[in-house]
């Protein structure tokens, strides 16, 4: 009996004039997520239908559960729609089952099928009690819903759903820059924001010498999780340090992260403009760090007309945490290498900065554009750890 998986759309069917175009879109991310598998697609604006071969049914399965755009999906078992071959395929199908309760639940959108889903689920319930032993009907609280759709062509027999990643097809909404510093707040925020639509490329503030290799490449390491639930990610390497240099040099401690962080947001206004993207991301939580405070944020912020999305900021850590352990991006987060977001930072850090004061200490670094629109012109492109290790001398 040929099976097929089943994929429903959730959100998408709420989306009326654009749904075709969001189902376009998640088709294609699909064939390009299994591109190379002996694979065929059937849609319609309610439902998918990936037609495969068994032996690859596990891999197919772990693939589809990194797409974003899928509320749910089933093994459907796929055969005539007469009732005969329904109730063959349904005796034959329960062996592979394991369930003490269940419920029937008839769809039947062919309206010229002899009898109506009322009439039908009966009919079925009883074919299920007569050859599967020591079980039950329970329609409140089942082990097991028994799903059967019948369509013109054929039926589709299914059980209990595999839940999706939810959320929209990637790349509705555009592209977005990820600032990725290693930590364990922006690689969730980068996989939110990839849920919602928007196609990411990543940038990397660097400073060596003050930061290392391993720090770089823990971010590649990131970067490499993250491709899990897309096709690929740029990172921008953005070489941090002499404008970082230049901050500690000049600016009054408590001032130095308002400051880098407000040359950072310059930054990526101008990588956003080049690269044709639409937002900023970034992992900040509200309160969690001084450049956190809704101050902060407000004086950082005055840099930029981009707007600027924080998916985890009304999370507390524990929740952020949840989340990176679950996309398997925490222990890759936690190994001690430190970014240039931590090796200047501190002891007393403004919580409250004025934006009179930060531009005050602002002015106190000479020629602060120059060495931007400097930083800016050096940036680079990096996909590979082999291309970290050989560009790592050279910057030194």
């Amino acid at each position: 009996m040929e099976k097929v998986i089943l994929i429903k759309y959730g959100e998408l069917t709420t989306k009326k004039g654009n749904r075709n175009f969001f189902v376009k879109t998640l088709t294609k991310n699909i064939e390009t997520k299994l591109k190379g598998f002996p694979i065929t697609i059937e849609k319609d604006n309610s439902r998918m239908y990936i037609h495969y071969e068994d032996s690859v049914e596990t891999t197919i399965i772990n693939s589809i559960h990194q797409i974003f755009g899928i509320h749910s999906y089933h093994i459907a078992y796929v055969t005539k729609s007469d009732l005969e071959s329904i109730k063959q395929a349904l005796i034959s199908t329960l062996q592979e089952q394991n369930f003490s309760t269940f419920k029937i639940e008839v769809k039947r959108s062919n309206k010229s099928f002899p009898k109506t889903s009322i009439e039908l689920a009966p009919i079925f319930g009883s074919v299920v009690l007569k050859n599967k032993n020591n079980i039950k009907v329970d329609v409140n609280n089942p082990d097991t819903i028994i799903h059967i759709e019948i369509r013109k062509e054929h039926t589709y027999i299914y059980y209990n759903a595999y839940k999706g990643l939810g959320g929209y097809p990637m790349g509705i909404q555009g592209k977005g820059l990820l600032m990725l510093s290693g930590g364990i707040d922006s690689p969730v925020a980068g996989f939110l924001a990839m849920k919602r639509g928007i196609k990411i490329e990543a940038v990397y503030f660097e400073a060596i010498p003050h930061t290392s290799l391993e720090a770089r490449e823990k971010v590649i390491t990131l970067i490499k999780k993250l491709e899990k639930y897309t096709t690929d990610i740029k990172l921008h390497i953005v070489p941090f340090t002499k404008i970082q240099e230049e901050i500690y040099k000049n600016v009054s401690p408590n001032y130095v992260i308002t400051i880098m962080r407000r040359m950072m947001y310059r930054i990526m206004t101008s990588l956003c403009q080049k690269q044709k993207a639409k937002v900023i991301i970034n992992g900040e939580s509200i309160g969690q760090v001084a450049s956190q405070t809704l101050n902060s944020m407000y004086v950082i912020n005055n840099v930029t007309t981009i707007p600027v999305i924080r998916p985890v900021a009304c999370l507390d850590k524990l929740e952020i945490i949840d989340l990176a352990k679950k996309i398997d991006t925490y222990e890759t987060s936690i190994l001690p290498y430190e970014d240039c977001c931590t090796v200047f930072v501190p002891k007393h850090p403004i919580i409250n900065p004025t934006l009179e004061e930060t531009l005050k200490e602002e002015a106190k670094i000479p020629n602060y554009q120059e060495i931007l629109d400097e930083t800016i012109a050096n940036t680079f492109v990096l996909k590979t750890k082999e291309n970290a290790k050989d560009s790592y001398q050279d910057l030194l």
